[in-house]
This record gives C-alpha cells, structure tokens and sequence, in this order.
C-alpha cells in the first residue's frame, strides 16, 4: 500500500537511533517517541531501514497527511502534543544489517530478512506486501479503506537510492505531485483585505528551467492561509520566478516569492497545467530543486 506520511532513513547503530528526512535532514528529535520504539529492537544488532512516518487518522485508521503535519516542522514537540498526534513509524525495506549492506539483494530477500528482525518497539510496525493479487484488487482495497494508493514493486529488483526508479511504480487513487510555489495572488472575495487568494504553482522541466503548471485555490483552512501568507510576504521579490512565460492574465495580479517553498496537492490529472488541484500543505523535507514536472499520464481512474 502507499502511506500518506514522510520518508524516512532509520539509522540503528549501538544504541543510538537516527532519522533521517528524504533530504537527509536529521529529524530524531521531532519524534521522541519513535526514537523510543526503534530503540526496543533486538539487542546487538546494527541495521538501517527505510519507512514511512504517518499519523492516523484516528476515525478512520487511515494515515493522515493533514494531521502529520502539525508534527513535521517541530525540532522539539510538546509533551501533550506527542499524546495528542502520535505517530508511528511504518517500515517496508532494509538497507543495511550488521555492516552488511542489502541494497544488491532482491526486493522479496530484503522484505525476508526485515521479517525475521522482529521489529515491534511501540509504535514501529513491518506492514505487509503482497506478491499474488490482481491490481485492481489492490486499488479496490486501498479506496474502500482510504488510502492513498499502491506501490508496485519488481520482486527482483534491487534497492538503488536516491533513483526514482522505473522499478518501483506508484498509482494514486487521487494523484498528489509536489510543487514549488512562485507566488500568489490576493483573494477577491468578501474575507480579509489583502488575504491570500490561490497560489502560484512551478515545477522545473528536464532543463531546469522553472516552469508553471497552475494554481491552487482550495484545501486551506483560514489559519492556513494567514501562517502561509506570513511565510510568502518574507520570500517577496519583484520579479517572475519563472524561466518562461507565465499566461497574461495571472501577471497583472502576481505577487512573486522566491521559489523557496515546496507543498503537496492533489490534482485529477497534469495535462500542460493541473487539474482540479487542492493544497494539503508544506513539504519542509523537500528541495525545492528537485521538484520535477508532474506526468502527463493519466493514472488508474479511482476517485
């Protein structure tokens, strides 16, 4: 299954415990309490493993990305916070065990040996993969318990970081994409004067080249908008982040930032701009510069 939460590098060595952002930000102390299950593991045994921190959502059990981020940009969360918005920590590959690297090893040898180390320290979890069921079978299964898709993984392929690899395919129930905001545009409604209205939205092209691919008006709350609008107003430049042209009639209204933040929305296809995107928030893990355009394919069409 795909999770809807935060990549993150285990680092098990002795008896410390390191996490890892997808940039490689050292994120240990934003969730104590994963640093408390990983350290449950089996003694005397070094390993490094890759997961997924999630919160779920506690009405549904789903994995919630709206409520991870009341966690994600905390160094030091408070105590009543961490009881409020636990996380949990779901691993699904094995790097490294005892010095030994696994990254040469198939992707079912892997998922053998990360069984057998019997990782279960409190709110650390192995969740399972499946090698037999048809994939609208697992597409069904995903939608009927609101989750955010599949992973389809080559059992016989290796583990290649840093690679965003043809051998691991995901398929959205409801595309998300990540994208670089460039600027925004101030609401023309009846609310606050002067609020935030949509965002601007980038990617960069095989080039490089900062390109725009739409906006996004929707999926923020009030308070939202505010803290975002707040973060924008200190990245203010006057000029067009973009390598190209933008269409005419959002420049006359544009108020540009330095591409400097990243977020996540959802959005029914890419077709040259993105449709029917909603925001669902920042995305501090990630470098803005290696934000790539979304595809133009069009995925499995859930809803």
């Amino acid at each position: 299954m795909k999770w809807d939460g935060m990549r993150a590098i285990c680092r098990l060595v002795g008896e410390g415990v390191e996490l890892f952002s997808r940039n490689c930000n050292n994120v240990t102390v934003c969730y104590p309490e994963l640093t408390a299950g990983l350290a449950q593991r089996p003694p005397g045994i070094d390993m490094i493993l890759d997961g997924e921190i999630v919160a779920l959502d506690p009405a549904t059990g789903a994995p919630s990305f709206a409520r991870l981020q009341q966690r994600m940009h905390l160094t030091r969360p408070a105590r009543e916070l961490v009881r409020a918005v636990p996380v949990q920590l779901f691993v699904f590959d094995l790097l490294e065990l005892d010095g030994a690297s696994s990254l040469a090893l198939s992707y079912v040898e892997r998922r053998a040996r990360l069984g057998e180390l019997d990782l279960t320290g409190a709110g650390v979890r192995v969740p399972p993969y499946w090698t037999d069921i048809p994939v609208d079978t697992m597409l069904d299964t995903a939608a009927s318990h609101r989750l955010e898709g599949v992973v389809s993984k080559r059992v016989d392929s290796v583990y290649r970081p840093g690679t965003r690899s043809r051998l691991w395919l995901k398929t959205a129930i409801r595309q998300t994409t990540e994208v670089v905001i460039a600027g925004w545009v101030p609401s023309s409604g009846g609310g606050e004067r002067g609020a935030l209205g949509s965002l601007i939205l980038g990617a960069y092209d095989e080039s490089d080249r900062l390109v725009y691919v739409g906006h996004v008006g929707t999926g923020f709350t009030v308070a939202a908008r505010r803290a975002l609008l707040e973060r924008l107003k200190a990245l203010t430049t006057t000029d067009s982040p973009f390598d190209r042209s933008t269409p005419s009639w959002r420049t006359t209204v544009a108020r540009w930032v330095r591409p400097q933040l990243v977020g996540t929305v959802e959005h029914r296809e890419y077709v040259g701009a993105l449709r029917h995107p909603s925001w669902r928030g920042l995305r501090a893990e990630i470098d803005p510069s290696g934000v790539r355009l979304p595809t133009r394919d069009v995925h499995f069409p859930r809803t």
